[in-house]
């Protein structure tokens, strides 16, 4: 399934007056506003699916992330949004995901000829994932999916921050213990 999600296209994002509205992702992201986010991590036994960005993204392109993350419509609920993007970005449907928590960042993210800040707070959901499990990536959202050790991640993350995004940095560096606590990953924490 391909979904094109345009850059323009409105999101809620928090005004300088503090009231949730709808405004276009790319201003918001221009600007640094606060806006709500979803952030999904599928886990199968030790290991965490994650995904490289396409080419094509208007920030952090061909960067690797965790399994996937974006922006609520206007009105979705956390948890609809995060099983909505799975299946549109990853092809992953059924799964039964569980709310961790919720994390704050703020992360200046390279954009296509400019500098975007991310200003997300983030509802932070978990999967379990078992085998066989079917993936169907859209082409415009992700270049490629590979499993990886908690560890490992971390080792490579180490030796090529830049490769990484700054939120799954950010992730791994200060809210494991909340993502990974109730995991078989709970134990590299």
């Amino acid at each position: 399934m391909v979904v094109m999600e345009p850059i323009d296209l409105p999101i809620p994002a928090w005004g300088a007056d503090g009231t949730l509205r709808p405004l276009g992702k790319l201003a918001v992201h221009r600007q640094g506003l606060r806006h709500p986010a979803v952030s999904v991590f599928v886990l199968r036994g030790q290991e965490i699916l994650i995904q490289q960005r396409a080419a094509g993204k208007y920030h952090t392109p061909g960067l690797w992330a965790n399994t996937c993350c974006t922006h609520p419509n206007w009105g979705e609920p956390p948890a609809d949004c995060a099983v909505r993007r799975l299946g549109e970005e990853v092809g992953i449907t059924g799964l039964d995901l569980r709310h961790v928590g919720q994390v704050e960042y703020r992360a200046e993210v390279p954009g296509k000829g400019e500098m975007l800040t991310e200003h997300e707070l983030v509802e932070v959901f978990v999967g379990e994932a078992g085998w066989p499990l079917d993936l169907e990536l859209d082409p415009a959202e992700v270049a490629a999916v590979r499993w990886v050790s908690l560890d490992a991640l971390r080792s490579e993350i180490a030796a090529k921050p830049v490769a990484f995004t700054p939120w799954l940095r950010i992730y791994l560096d200060r809210h494991a213990a909340m993502i990974f606590r109730s995991s078989e990953i709970a134990g590299s924490v």
